[in-house]
């Protein structure tokens, strides 16, 4: 077990980093039809790169941004951007609701994958809680797994790199400052996403009706990373993932609200499978825990 472990703290962050997450799914759906993957990328990291270090100056923060481990940034932000490009793919072919179930395969991989990666120990309250929310993302979303279309296969596929990103961002918060893991991933992704961009040869700049949602995806991308890096640096990956599970209802419901998306009475079944396997695992973890300044 860490050294630090505050499973209540790390739920209130992860609280934090499944609204900015929610935030940014709608804010790029409002635009989807205006900019691309690629453009949307480029423009959330830049804005997030200059909030990063206006806040990181105003904080006297940015002297703490070092290099040493340099090359676990570059491997983290290659499979983030990877992941990114799919996910936000994913987000402008399929409803939101079957992306955040296909997406919810990560955690299961991280889960599975941190005793191996990371020597964490792996306990049952940890294993119920995933399989109770992985249960109720299935129930809430019933994808059609045997229909494979590329929007599926994107949202597969963000799974897959979003896990190898969760599993390095933990390491890297052993020794590192938050403060320099947001300074990496924002200018990292600001040049993946500008070559991206302009690969593609023919791009939209923002204009007066979309600068204001790509301000407020930035900001949500800051604010959801400085969530789940705050929390994974408070408590196990194995501990910290089964909370996102909450997203799939809170997308599910916004889809129907403002987006005419299905919703069935199986919304609410999956939601409480889902809220049962985080009330499990965190009651084990306070009960386990000492308390702790």
């Amino acid at each position: 077990m860490p050294a630090v472990f505050r499973p209540l703290a790390a739920v209130s962050w992860m609280s934090g980093a499944i609204a900015a997450f929610t935030a940014m799914a709608v804010a790029t759906r409002e635009i989807k039809h205006i900019h691309d993957t690629f453009e949307i990328l480029a423009f959330r990291s830049a804005i997030g790169f200059v909030i990063v270090c206006t806040v990181a100056a105003a904080m006297g923060h940015l002297t703490r941004v070092g290099t040493d481990r340099l090359p676990s940034h570059v491997l983290r932000n290659v499979f983030h951007f990877t992941g990114q490009s799919l996910w936000f793919w994913a987000i402008t072919m399929i409803p939101l609701a079957q992306v955040f179930a296909l997406e919810f395969t990560s955690p299961i991989w991280v889960i599975l994958l941190s005793p191996l990666v990371l020597r964490e120990r792996l306990t049952r309250p940890r294993l119920i809680a995933a399989g109770l929310g992985f249960l109720g993302i299935l129930i809430v979303a019933r994808p059609d797994f045997g229909h494979l279309d590329l929007g599926v296969a994107a949202a597969i596929g963000a799974a897959v790199f979003f896990a190898a990103t969760t599993l390095m961002t933990k390491a890297l918060t052993r020794g590192e400052a938050i403060v320099t893991i947001l300074f990496w991933l924002t200018l990292m992704q600001t040049v993946f996403g500008t070559v991206a961009m302009l690969a593609e040869g023919a791009y939209t700049l923002p204009t007066l009706q979309t600068l204001p949602w790509l301000i407020l995806i930035a900001i949500a991308g800051v604010t959801a990373h400085l969530c789940l890096t705050s929390a994974l640096s408070l408590a196990p990956a194995s501990f910290v993932v089964p909370i996102d599970f909450v997203r799939l209802p809170l997308i599910a419901a916004i889809g129907a609200a403002f987006y005419a998306e299905p919703v069935q009475a199986t919304l609410f079944i999956g939601a409480a499978l889902i809220f049962l396997g985080n009330w499990i695992n965190l009651r084990a973890a306070t009960r386990a825990t000492p308390p702790q300044a």
